[in-house]
């Protein structure tokens, strides 16, 4: 029989389809009422697939007690109990590798769509303020400027490639040096934003990194200096970022990224020196196939007891 498992939020059409031929998928976000699936089918479901954002709530987690099996499709585990599927047994896969590309390439997409002010420049357009021969305020250049890296992980680091072509002069915070990579390495966030014109935010969410770009961050990168997040929303304290930027403390943010997604604070709605994105830096046909194979491939390894993919635990 096939095993039945919990569909948290949809993926590729064709992903779905495979899934639906190896397994009994029940899913989640269709359902007109959630809490009465999982009363209904919970004794059941042996696996989930979900998003990194989406993860696993408390609620759910509990009303699966025969759960075997976590696939993230995403590489955040923030949204997952990690401690509790580990006391119950449960394995947790994420899709690493395949949505680095994307990420860095958003994250350099920011870079520039703040600095140089193309949002604002479009509605310039389209409102007709342009063929007024109205004056738009002069941008900003990232060429030759400094980037500071938070995080120096596989999307960290792909990042700061792409950023070198434009002579960017880059540093980097993490827990510790990297090894093979001769980016200057800074002890903590604030040294890093001080020496930053452009800080981009890479780290991993969860416990250890919460809030952990706040006020100070802000201050040591001055009215210059501009924010990008492709990580998690958590890693920054929101309240502190949206001061910032309301008061002109700092330049401007390129955020994909929020705190209690999908509510984006409404403070930063009307302000010019922000780029906003609703969390899509992994949003493309290719990489988002590409990832649910992976979560596919996970599946199919761990119902077939074989080695996971991409384990986390």
């Amino acid at each position: 029989m096939k095993p039945d498992i919990l569909l948290i939020e949809p993926m590729m059409a064709t992903i779905e389809q495979s899934l639906d031929q190896n397994y009994v998928v029940h899913r989640f976000f269709t359902s007109s009422d959630p809490m009465r699936l999982l009363n209904d089918v919970g004794g059941r479901i042996r696996g989930i697939a979900t998003g990194g954002g989406a993860g696993v709530s408390p609620a759910i987690f509990d009303a699966l007690p025969k759960l075997e099996i976590i696939a993230i499709n995403g590489v955040g585990t923030d949204a997952v109990d990690l401690n509790k599927a580990k006391a119950r047994g449960v394995r947790v896969t994420t899709t690493p590798n395949v949505l680095t590309d994307d990420v860095a390439d958003l994250g350099i997409a920011l870079l520039l769509a703040v600095s140089r002010g193309l949002c604002v420049g479009d509605r310039f357009v389209r409102d007709g303020h342009w063929a007024r021969q109205a004056a738009l305020p002069l941008a900003r250049k990232i060429t030759g400027k400094r980037l500071g890296i938070f995080g120096m992980g596989r999307i960290g680091r792909a990042i700061a490639r792409r950023a070198e072509p434009f002579d960017m002069k880059i540093a980097y915070t993490d827990l510790n040096p990297v090894a093979d990579v001769s980016y200057d390495f800074v002890p903590d966030a604030i040294a890093l934003a001080s020496r930053s014109d452009f800080f981009v935010i890479a780290a991993a969410g969860g416990p250890q990194s919460k809030s952990a770009i706040g006020h100070r961050v802000f201050e040591a990168l001055g009215p210059d200096g501009f924010v990008v997040n492709v990580a998690r929303g958590s890693v920054v304290d929101e309240e502190a970022l949206v001061s910032a930027l309301v008061e002109r403390r700092i330049a401007g943010a390129g955020l994909d990224v929020f705190a209690d997604e999908p509510n984006v604070p409404s403070a930063l709605l009307g302000l010019d020196n922000v780029v906003l994105q609703p969390h899509r830096a992994s949003a493309t046909i290719e990489t988002r196939i590409a990832m649910g194979e992976l979560v596919l491939a996970n599946l199919a390894a761990h119902f077939a007891g074989v080695p996971l993919k991409t384990p986390v635990i």
